[in-house]
Formats: C-alpha cells, structure tokens, sequence
C-alpha cells in the first residue's frame, strides 16, 4: 500500500491507499485543506481533531447542498422526458396556411417588372 503525505489545514499527515488511489486521495484531501484553511483563517490555530471535524461538516454541508441541486434537476429531467415522450406519441398536426393567389400574382408581376430592367441594362451595357 502506498504511504501519501498530504497537507490539511497546515498540518501534514501519512495516509495509506489503495494502489492507484494517490490520485484520489490528493484530490480529497485538497478539498478537505481548503476547508480547514478556511477555518483556520477565521478562527485561527485549533485542535486538529476540532479542525477536522469542522471541515468535515463544511464538506458534509456542500454535498448535501449538491444533492439536493441534484435530486431536482433529475426530477425536471424526468417531467421533460414524459414531456418529449408525449410529444412523440402525440404529435400535433401543423398546418400551412394557403398563399393568397393575389400574393402570388403581385410577386410574379414584380419578377417580370425586374426581368424587363435587367434586359434594358444589358441592351443598355452593350451597346
């Protein structure tokens, strides 16, 4: 088993883990020293226990905090899927509105206005 020294709150400490796992156990004991850094700032030097405990409640504090974003962001992932499920089951017939014949005689009367200037520019051009 690998032996680690890692830092929390100013204080060292050997840890043993799992091959591997030095990764991880840096990578938590980063959260728990800025914690107890936190609470070393405000409080200033205290037991090591104390410290411990503290920061352990600060980290327990913000996952709770965590889960609980957690918790509701899957219980809206889930009313979306029913939403998109119902979508699929039922889908909702879309219409298209049919184009006024005046509309499509007005465009087709600008288009030959417009076809009869280019012809006059180009006869204009070349010659």
């Amino acid at each position: 088993m690998p032996d680690v020294k890692i830092a929390i709150g100013g204080r060292e400490f050997d840890v043993s883990c799992q091959p591997g796992e030095e990764h991880f156990l840096h990578s938590a004991a980063k959260l728990l020293d800025n914690e107890a850094r936190v609470l070393v700032g405000q409080i200033g030097r205290i037991p090591e226990a104390r410290m411990l405990l503290m920061a352990g409640l600060m980290l327990a504090d913000k996952a709770a905090g965590l889960e609980d974003q957690l918790r509701a962001a899957e219980e809206r992932a889930v009313v979306a899927e029913r939403v998109a499920a119902n979508a699929r089951a039922n889908p909702e017939r879309v219409e298209v509105p049919v184009i006024p014949e005046v509309v499509t005689e007005t465009f087709a009367e600008i288009a030959a206005r417009t076809e009869a200037i280019a012809a006059r520019l180009e006869e204009r051009l070349a010659s």
